[in-house]
């Protein structure tokens, strides 16, 4: 942040306009002098020294010492009935310039930033004037250089304000409010409060709440208290809740988006078996008397939404999924066969890449049970091995590969992550990273 700001700041203070000066001054023994500088053009404007602080309770602190200008004109003079014009070179030294920059939030979320209490101080300007009258300027060049310090002190702070008008807040507008994840869900990354700065650290409390598009209701659960621990390896810190995971958990259920249809065209090749009466007649021995060779349907549907647990070994997830059986008839008709209910906990992995928090699920443990049966008792744990190919070959597959694309981290505009690290604890867990700044 320091080098971009810097850079950015020299380049405006580069681009500083100076209005004409003029003035009238008396020198003893020569007399009354009126005098112009005009066409002033700033050369240059070096921040060699400089720093940005935390201010606790306001927010940043920017302070540059050292700073050095130079700029060029042309004056104009008048004694009496004499008149000369020529051109001069000033040189401004040792500028020292404080600002703070105060944090705060908008109505709609974002971040937004203002500078306050800007303080210009100009301890040396040296003037030269070439020309036939150079030496009468550099009589009263006293008056001049005092001149040119009040001015350049004035315009210094105004050109520190625009600068963070014009470069900085829009930037940081650019901190994703809301993120649309696909046509069910986005998230809410809104800012709960402004910015806090302590004498260590920039905190910023985002909502981190998946909403659904067609209606934003109210999760029905609170979020649990987070509080991240002291670290600073890292440049920057995501405390992740379990509240984030488990409203999109929510969110997908209610919207009837958590429902996998399996068909025999999605058993992966090389498997001996196919999904239809014929092989579950093996384990419902009634289905061959009353459904002979038909092809069948599973129906997998959560009826209530996933909870996703965080704990300091990592991640838990214990999902109810209800397994509705159909038939499907010659006429494409579908006749309901059975409906289990599995109950399985799900060891889940988690990831950053690209300013993403991915995750895949790992290999389960299932539990089944007969909630209603069409075609008569049968025996559930001799469906169990078969459960289990179709959740480990086709289920899970599917999933990881929507959970493999990830849900975006609330980055602002060509920000990179790197040397990323994971961490968990209870309730949530932490990533860790080192950031970089992009240019266009």
């Amino acid at each position: 942040a320091h080098q971009q700001a810097i850079t950015i700041l020299e380049k405006e203070l580069a681009q500083l306009k100076l209005k004409d000066i003029s003035g009238d001054s008396r020198i003893r023994h020569v007399g009354k002098v009126h005098y112009e500088i005009s066409r002033l053009s700033l050369r240059s404007f070096h921040l060699p020294h400089s720093r940005i602080s935390l201010v606790p309770g306001v927010g940043l602190q920017v302070s540059i010492s050292n700073a050095f200008a130079e700029v060029d004109g042309n004056w104009r003079v008048k004694l009496l009935f004499i008149r000369d014009h020529g051109s001069f070179h000033l040189k401004v030294e040792n500028v020292y310039i404080k600002v703070n920059l105060k944090l705060s939030s908008d109505g709609s979320g974002k971040p937004t930033i203002s500078s306050s209490n800007c303080n210009t101080r100009i301890s040396r300007v040296r003037v030269r004037f070439s020309g036939r009258l150079g030496w009468l300027y550099n009589l009263f060049h006293s008056t001049i250089e005092s001149r040119f310090r009040k001015l350049l002190e004035s315009k210094v702070c105004e050109v520190v304000a625009s600068s963070v008008r014009k470069n900085l807040q829009p930037y940081l507008q650019t901190l994703p409010v809301t993120a649309r994840i696909d046509a069910t869900a986005g998230i809410d990354y809104s800012l709960v409060a402004p910015p806090t700065a302590t004498a260590q650290s920039l905190d910023v409390d985002l909502k981190g709440e998946f909403f659904s598009l067609a209606h934003h209701s109210a999760v029905p659960f609170s979020p649990p208290p987070l509080a991240l621990p002291p670290d600073h390896d890292r440049m920057v810190y995501f405390g992740v809740s379990s509240y984030f995971f488990n409203t999109a958990g929510f969110t997908y259920q209610a919207a009837g988006a958590l429902v996998f249809e399996i068909t025999d065209s999605l058993i992966p090749k090389g498997f001996d078996f196919h999904l239809n009466t014929t092989t579950f007649s093996a384990f419902i021995p009634q289905l061959d008397k009353m459904y002979p060779d038909m092809p069948m349907k599973l129906r997998l549907s959560a009826p209530s939404a996933p909870f996703l647990s965080i704990g300091p070994k990592g991640l838990s997830l214990r999902p109810v999924v209800d397994i509705q059986a159909y038939a499907i008839l010659p006429n494409s008709s579908l006749v309901p066969l059975f409906l289990l209910s599995l109950v399985s906990n799900v060891s889940a992995v988690v990831d950053v890449k690209s300013g993403h928090v991915a995750g895949s699920l790992g290999a389960c443990r299932m539990k089944l049970s007969l909630k209603h049966s069409d075609v008569g008792t049968f025996q559930v744990r001799m469906l169990q091995s078969i459960m289990n190919i179709f959740s480990s070959s086709i289920l899970l597959p599917n999933l990881n590969e929507r959970l493999n694309q990830g849900f975006p981290l609330p980055l602002p505009d060509r920000i990179q992550l790197s040397n990323i690290l994971v961490r968990f604890y209870q309730n949530f867990l932490l990533l860790g990273a080192d950031v970089q700044y992009q240019p266009r």
